[in-house]
């Protein structure tokens, strides 16, 4: 008599071992981790020179009068001619066709409504105005904290918000500071964008620490800044 399929079943795959397993899930592990890495430093340089390239024509568009620049670092109670590789805090010192300074371009950051925003900004020692800015990052809700960069009436407040340093180069003379819309009464007050006061207070804020530390540091240095672009033209013997 023939055995009937339920009385001799077909035999089952061996599973595999936890070693194997394991070892499997690490080969794949260890793959994605290298393939991560590739990317990243295969985009690291061009991550880097679109930053560049974005803060080159953020420079030019808050300092509009600027045709050259230079970069300097800030280190703690000194700012040094570098070259455009140099990492840390830089300030980018603007010339006109003549090499005569026009105003800075400063960094400022702060706690937005959702995320940090950066600005570039425009500094005028002359005046002692910040006249301007350009959004380098910003993840603020659409129609809301992205206002900053549309609303008319609140770009108005950097046709010349003050930003004077005291006699003795330690802050500024007045803190600079977001008011409820509709209430400003001093220049160095920013006028809040209604529906959009997170956004409004965190560029006072910004532009109140960035003044507070660098635009003294500007004061003092302003000798080196103004003559910065004529010695480096002469010491290579030509325009830069």
């Amino acid at each position: 008599m023939t055995d009937s399929p339920k009385n001799n079943p077909k035999e089952l795959p061996a599973l595999p071992s936890s070693f194997s397993l394991v070892s499997t899930l690490g080969v794949v592990a260890m793959i994605s981790g290298l393939l991560v890495v590739l990317v990243y430093e295969y985009t690291k340089p061009i991550i880097a020179e679109n930053q560049r390239l974005a803060t080159e024509r953020a420079i030019f568009k808050v300092l509009p009068q600027a045709s050259s620049r230079l970069t300097f670092k800030v280190s703690q109670e000194s700012i040094k001619l570098v070259d455009d590789k140099t990492k840390g805090e830089l300030i980018y010192a603007g010339y006109d066709r003549h090499d005569e300074l026009v105003g800075v371009a400063l960094n400022a950051a702060g706690q937005g409504y959702q995320d940090i925003v950066k600005l570039l900004y425009g500094y005028v020692p002359a005046t002692g105005c910040i006249t301007g800015y350009d959004v380098l990052k910003s993840t603020e809700t659409p129609g809301f904290g992205t206002k900053i960069t549309t609303d008319a009436a609140f770009l108005a407040n950097f046709d010349c918000l003050e930003a004077t340093v005291d006699q003795e180069q330690n802050g500024l003379i007045n803190v600079i500071k977001t008011v409820r819309h509709g209430t400003k009464k001093n220049p160095w007050e920013i006028d809040a964008i209604s529906g959009s006061t997170i956004t409004s207070n965190a560029v006072g804020r910004m532009f109140n620490q960035s003044g507070q530390k660098l635009h003294p540091l500007i004061a003092g240095h302003l000798s080196l800044l103004q003559s910065a672009k004529s010695l480096k033209r002469d010491s290579h013997g030509q325009p830069n």
